[in-house]
């Protein structure tokens, strides 16, 4: 296996971790810095924010930097946002702090996928891609258990020095072990949002969004979520993200062949419908340990199977622009996640605590109404295409 891969992967795998580990903690950080769990919440809002809005801009305006260099800056800061968490007096340092961490982020998780492609032939690109995107995964199934268990046995900053040390590895090993790449051809940020102009595209991307705003709504705050089922336990709460992050790793695995297989209509509609039906039982689901668990393995499934799909779609619409698209969508699901944090908190505000899951599956609800929006621009312009085709040929 290329070793340049591998290398890309741990620096995702960092990301990822950072990602997915702050929802285990947010109880922790509540109590320790004397602020509501709502407002703890706002540490996940801030950095997939950061990284929603700052990823295009990056990758625009940095398009002339070799992209070793790029990738380094971006493990850089990464690392420097992450360490200020961890030693941060107050609650307005760590918020600031996610920022900072989110801009690394968006420094380097597009930058890895686009470089892991290029240094392939074209007809092993999808391979490269899924290595590193693997990093990511693996990080739902371990680097935010892992994390979670070490704020049980220190506290939540015990974890984000873990998280600073992975990124801190993840830096070295790309210094040392990844060679010098030149620049990509530079794309400005007008390019980039093109596609927009494209109502089918701009549907899809939407069902993303509502998709992951309701997923997130939960994940943000699962520890108070599934507080009935946990008691407080860092180790149960552990044990629970595991579960998520395995049943996330073969959801995503398995999309695939799915998709291939059934179209991604079908895969779409089936995930979106399971999901909202799944969230909109979790307040009682939550409640027992078997049931609970269910439910966990259900969304983690839903959740990450619903991305391959949603990437078909996006590819099939515009070949030529696929890169473009992909990071799109990525920009989209993390608008999701930020708007996760927000909403979470607000549900908490006016409802029960147990209560979000229904908020969920509103949002979840939304993007399959969405998604049959696009499907029906998308056969209306199919209807539209093929009796064209069929008689200029």
């Amino acid at each position: 296996m290329d070793r340049r891969l591998i290398v890309l992967a741990a620096g995702m795998f960092a990301i990822g971790t950072d990602s997915f580990v702050v929802a285990g903690i947010l109880p922790q950080v509540s109590q320790s810095l004397g602020v509501s769990i709502g407002v703890a919440g706002q540490m996940v809002t801030l950095y997939a924010l950061s990284y929603a809005l700052l990823s295009p801009v990056v990758a625009a305006t940095a398009a002339h930097w070799p992209r070793k260099r790029l990738l380094l800056t971006g493990l850089v800061v990464f690392v420097l946002g992450n360490l200020i968490t961890a030693v941060a007096p107050s609650i307005e340092w760590v918020l600031a702090s996610r920022l900072i961490a989110g801009l690394g982020a968006a420094m380097f998780s597009p930058t890895a996928t686009a470089t892991g492609a290029s240094l392939v032939p074209p007809e092993k690109r999808a391979q490269a891609l899924a290595i590193v995107i693997a990093g990511l995964t693996s990080a739902t199934a371990f680097g935010s258990p892992i994390g979670t268990f070490i704020s049980g046995l220190g506290d939540w900053r015990a974890t984000m020095w873990f998280v600073t040390i992975v990124g801190l590895i993840a830096s070295v090993a790309v210094y040392a072990m990844l060679p010098a790449i030149p620049a990509l051809p530079a794309v400005t940020l007008r390019q980039r949002l093109a596609p927009l102009k494209d109502s089918r595209v701009l549907l899809t991307l939407l069902t993303t969004l509502a998709a992951y705003s309701g997923m997130f709504a939960v994940y943000t705050y699962i520890g108070v979520t599934f507080d009935r089922v946990t008691g407080g336990r860092t180790e149960v709460l552990a044990g629970l993200l595991l579960l998520w992050g395995v049943a996330a790793t073969v959801g995503n695995l398995s999309a695939g062949k799915l998709t291939d297989r059934f179209g991604s209509r079908t895969i779409i509609y089936g995930a979106l419908a399971l999901a909202t039906v799944n969230f909109a039982l979790l307040p009682w689901a939550a409640a027992h340990l078997w049931s609970a668990a269910l439910s966990i393995v259900v969304w983690g499934v839903c959740g990450w199977g619903l991305l391959v799909p949603q990437q078909h779609r996006l590819i099939s619409l515009a070949p030529a622009s696929a890169p473009l698209l992909l990071g799109l969508n990525s920009a989209a699901l993390y608008v999701g996640v930020s708007a996760a944090g927000v909403i979470g908190a607000a549900s908490i505000t006016f409802l029960d605590r147990h209560q979000i899951g229904l908020v969920g599956a509103a949002l979840l609800a939304a993007a399959f109404i969405i998604a049959r929006l696009a499907d029906r621009l998308i056969r209306k312009e199919q209807a539209v295409v093929r009796p064209l085709a069929a008689a200029v040929n």
